[in-house]
């Protein structure tokens, strides 16, 4: 929240704590991690119930003020602060299903991927799963012969799900710690790492992949 607009007269206590900019900017770590990271990371459910919340209050507070006569610049400000938490909240949620979408099947069956995405994602997914099915089904699968009609296996010889896409976890991320940490050994290998807040490191995601998920790292 900008000073101007903390300063604007006729504010109630409940707007202000709301609109801190706690959520805010967790919301956009949230967001840049997501948008970095090559895999769908969990949900975060009681942030965006929150953000939502905010988002309401100042939309009323918005129409409110510029019903009321309050200078029109700090209606501005209020505006922009409502724009941009609308922006973090739409692109976040949007690079989320674009990874549904890119995955659907990787996530269709995997139980503890699925059990990162929010309920209406959970739905959103069932429903591309099924129109994906009927869509390979109609178009390509029953033209084939019978040894190559399975959606997730190249052949009924194939022992994986070979025609399946999975997130590349061996792309390259740069990352940051919230805190000192270390050091930690890395994931598939015998080497030791150590990081400092706020030191930048370009590395393998997923070797740090659980840190990522637990909080402690942030993806840039």
């Amino acid at each position: 929240m900008t000073s101007e607009s903390a300063s604007t007269p006729g504010i109630d206590g409940d707007y202000e704590a709301l609109i801190s900019t706690t959520d805010v900017e967790l919301l956009k770590r949230a967001w840049r991690n997501e948008k970095a990271a090559p895999e769908i990371l969990h949900f975060e459910s009681a942030l965006i119930q929150r953000i939502r919340g905010q988002i309401q209050l100042m939309e009323e507070t918005v129409e409110e003020f510029s019903g009321s006569g309050i200078d029109p610049l700090s209606v501005s400000l209020y505006q922009m602060d409502l724009d941009r938490t609308q922006y973090l909240l739409r692109s976040y949620l949007r690079i989320r299903l674009q990874k549904i979408e890119k995955y659907i099947f990787h996530i269709s069956n995997n139980s503890e991927v699925q059990s990162r995405l929010s309920g209406q994602e959970k739905g959103f997914a069932r429903r591309c799963t099924e129109d994906m099915e009927r869509h390979l089904e109609e178009s390509v699968l029953s033209k084939l012969p019978d040894n190559y009609r399975d959606i997730l296996k190249q052949s009924i010889i194939s022992e994986e799900n070979d025609m399946v896409p999975e997130p590349h976890l061996d792309t390259f991320v740069v990352c940051k710690s919230r805190r000192f940490l270390g050091p930690f050994q890395l994931d598939g290998s015998d080497e030791l790492l150590e990081m400092k807040p706020d030191d930048l490191c370009i590395i393998h995601y997923k070797s740090i992949r659980e840190r990522v998920q637990e909080g402690e790292i942030d993806l840039v």
